[in-house]
């Protein structure tokens, strides 16, 4: 906003100089004129048998009317010149903005002493493309995924009340058959309430904003934690997790929300690793940071589709949406809340490994 002032300012200073000179000059010239003919007339003598002489008596009587007159028509019409500047230039600049209100691609031109707000002009129209085209893909990410989630949460409904409906009619069912479709049925059942979970997930990521309650922990003991209540899932999908854990880091977090951004990586890395593979979750202390790093083997991902990793809704894989259960929401969570606590968080992925890597400050004061 400052430099659009400085721009508007530098505009109507020169116009204002210009006309104030303009004025000043047609004055002069005009009194330089006055005398150069007083000067020319004295060095004749005029006789009163002339008809010059009474002409030029006239003239010399009347200065003080015609000079005024000639002084005020010029005036007129130099103002009227410099007000149709500003003027033609507001017009551009209406222009320009009806061009703006209509998302036009194409680029403002306005007349070269505008150039300046032509470029501010043209970087908001950019924004505003740039803003309108973001929210369109957001739109369309958030119904692609209402349309995998409808699909993913009408299967799982399908087999429980087919696996319950059998268990009705069929009462002469063996007790094997019988706890294998209850076993079944409960599977399905659970995976209705992850899915139902990510429905409040999106809820309350795009229409609240996350606070921190923070208190200092252990990180150390907090990773260490999680690790072990992944092990379970990690054994049934052959797969095992490595620490390199530096003992005993203090840090000041909001520690339930942390953990899920650590649960989302390690997750994550579950379901993007190759069988019977290693995930490796490390802790590293600096001097002014901490850097928690999850890396797994697995496919490398494209840098295109790296760069959106964080994004809302952004799956790298659509096709296994009902396997791994994810809506594309855990790591742009993430982000959210590693920003909140002032730190960032990063994606690699080269020959066939991933690394998701989070650096967080020490000297963060504790919110109060």
């Amino acid at each position: 906003m400052g430099r659009k002032n400085r721009h508007r300012s530098q505009i109507s200073r020169q116009i204002l100089t210009q006309y104030v000179l303009t004025v000043v000059g047609f004055v002069a010239a005009l009194l330089l004129c006055y005398f150069l003919a007083w000067v020319f007339c004295n060095q004749f003598i005029w006789l009163d048998t002339n008809p010059l002489y009474y002409i030029l008596k006239f003239i010399q009587a009347t200065s003080p009317f015609w000079g005024t007159a000639v002084v005020f028509v010029g005036v007129i019409f130099i103002t009227h010149h410099y007000l149709s500047k500003p003027l033609s230039y507001l017009d551009e600049v209406i222009a320009a903005a009806e061009q703006l209100s209509q998302s036009n691609e194409k680029p403002i031109i306005l007349s070269e002493p505008m150039k300046s707000v032509q470029n501010e002009l043209n970087l908001t129209r950019e924004q505003a493309l740039r803003s309108e085209r973001n929210a369109k893909e957001a739109e369309q990410r958030k119904n692609d995924l209402i349309v995998y989630l409808a699909h993913d949460l009408k299967t799982p409904l399908t087999s429980v009340i087919g696996y319950m409906t059998l268990l009705r009619d069929e009462p002469q069912i063996s007790p094997e058959l019988r706890a294998k479709y209850t076993g079944i049925a409960l599977s399905k059942a659970e995976r209705l309430e992850d899915l139902i979970n990510e429905f409040f997930d999106i809820t309350r990521f795009n229409l609240t904003h996350l606070t921190l309650e923070e208190e200092t922990v252990n990180l150390t003991r907090m990773l260490e934690q999680i690790a072990f209540e992944f092990q379970p899932v990690l054994a049934e999908k052959e797969l095992t997790c490595e620490t390199r854990l530096a003992p005993d880091v203090q840090l000041i977090c909001d520690p339930d929300k942390l953990e899920r951004v650590f649960d989302n990586l390690l997750r994550n890395a579950l379901s993007y690793s190759y069988p019977k593979s290693q995930i490796v979750l490390s802790l590293e202390q600096r001097q002014n940071h901490v850097t928690i790093r999850v890396q797994n083997h697995g496919k490398t991902i494209p840098p295109e589709k790296l760069s959106r990793i964080f994004e809302q809704f952004f799956r790298l894989d659509s096709a296994r949406a009902s396997s791994t259960g994810g809506a594309g929401l855990g790591l742009a969570i993430a982000k959210e809340i590693v920003e909140l606590h002032g730190g960032i968080i990063t994606a690699e992925s080269a020959d066939e490994k991933v690394a998701l890597t989070v650096r967080l400050p020490l000297s963060r004061q504790k919110i109060v």
